[in-house]
């Protein structure tokens, strides 16, 4: 498997990727499926300024991680919200794993020292998939999306690498 930068053209096989978990769970609560222009777009916004990577077997896409600012900011600056996806067929095969390892080490390399990841309940093996890698819950909304006629709550998970 190799990680490698996110390009304009990997836009359809990421939005493959992401649309089982948009349209069969609340993993994430958008409730629209973008079309492959917009992520393109989306792909390009994040190059900009954080990682977006792709991981690739055999000339197909397995799955992706990428940062956004966690709020715009100039305090947040050191603070990136972090977001993986991986194909259905290919979880729990290492794929998240290796592509987090290197999101987080391009992050480093910028000065990001604060990690959060926003995951919405149920979802344990995302919750257990960042405990394993030193992240905390630091906090949890009661019913804060609404998705599939019911509500949501999400918590907030965050690694951080420096005390001060």
């Amino acid at each position: 498997m190799e990680i490698r930068r996110a390009r304009r053209e990997d836009a359809a096989q990421l939005l493959a990727i992401y649309r089982p978990y948009l349209e069969q769970t609340a993993i994430t609560f958008e409730t629209q499926v973008p079309t492959i222009e917009e992520f393109e777009r989306r792909i390009e916004k994040t190059l900009a300024n954080y990682p977006y990577l792709v991981a690739e077997e055999a000339g197909q896409l397995v799955g992706y991680a990428y940062a956004s600012a966690y709020y715009q900011r100039a305090a947040y600056d050191w603070t990136v919200e972090l977001s993986v996806y991986v194909d259905t067929s290919k979880r729990s095969k290492g794929v998240g794993s290796a592509l987090y390892e290197e999101l987080e080490e391009q992050l480093k390399k910028q000065g990001k020292v604060n990690f959060l990841a926003c995951i919405a309940l149920p979802n344990e093996a995302s919750i257990l998939f960042h405990q394993k890698r030193g992240y905390i819950q630091v906090a949890h909304f009661p019913k804060i999306g609404y998705k599939f006629g019911r509500w949501h709550d999400i918590v907030w998970l965050q690694k951080r690498l420096a005390d001060d």
